[in-house]
């Protein structure tokens, strides 16, 4: 277990934050990494940290941490997006510096909490009857959602379900049901799925 940081209690939120990313971009530890990500995903929750956080770039150090290959990082680097993306001006960041790539990818990922959170983040990044970013209800993404509206998860599928209604027009979804039946090629559920009986 890594040891908190080193920080003088006085010298108030910022200064704690900063030594938090200090710390994750200096440690050669996977395990102090790990844990201070969770750390700065945790004090993503609370707005009055969000002008912080958007200060020491945060949000970008969250982006970049989706391509990691650590599953435990990329789980809270999508965790402490979805956290922050509630925020227009942390919305907007994220949209306009490409991170919905990022984020569509970890709907592939065997994590269920990693595939939760970025289901919930693309929700939030969406605006309902909205196409200012068609990438978030594109075809591959809205097949996505129809699998995980099939899934014996409850809190996958209703999520699933949620986005297919409130962000997607019919003739999207009857679209991608139509598709469907022509891809051999699918983005499979996570590994804590309970396996479907036939």
């Amino acid at each position: 277990m890594a040891q908190k940081p080193k920080v003088d209690p006085h010298v108030g939120r910022l200064g704690y934050l900063q030594a938090l990313v200090t710390e994750f971009q200096e440690t050669e530890s996977q395990d102090a990494k790990e844990q201070v990500l969770a750390n700065l995903a945790n004090f993503a929750y609370d707005p009055s940290n969000y002008q912080y956080l958007r200060q020491l770039q945060v949000l970008d150090l969250f982006l970049d941490s989706l391509s990691e290959e650590n599953e435990t990082l990329v789980e809270f680097a999508i965790g402490g997006l979805c956290n922050l993306c509630s925020d227009r001006a942390n919305k907007e960041h994220i949209l306009q510096t490409g991170g919905v790539p990022l984020i569509i990818n970890c709907l592939s990922s065997p994590n269920e909490e990693t595939v939760l959170s970025a289901l919930t983040t693309i929700m939030y990044l969406s605006s309902p009857g909205s196409s200012s970013h068609p990438e978030l209800t594109a075809m591959p993404v809205v097949q996505c959602m129809l699998r995980f509206s099939l899934s014996a998860n409850a809190r996958l599928r209703n999520l699933a379900q949620i986005f297919l209604e409130d962000f997607c027009s019919p003739s999207q979804v009857a679209e991608a049901r139509g598709w469907r039946a022509h891809s051999a090629l699918g983005i499979p559920l996570p590994r804590t799925e309970a396996p479907q009986q036939p």
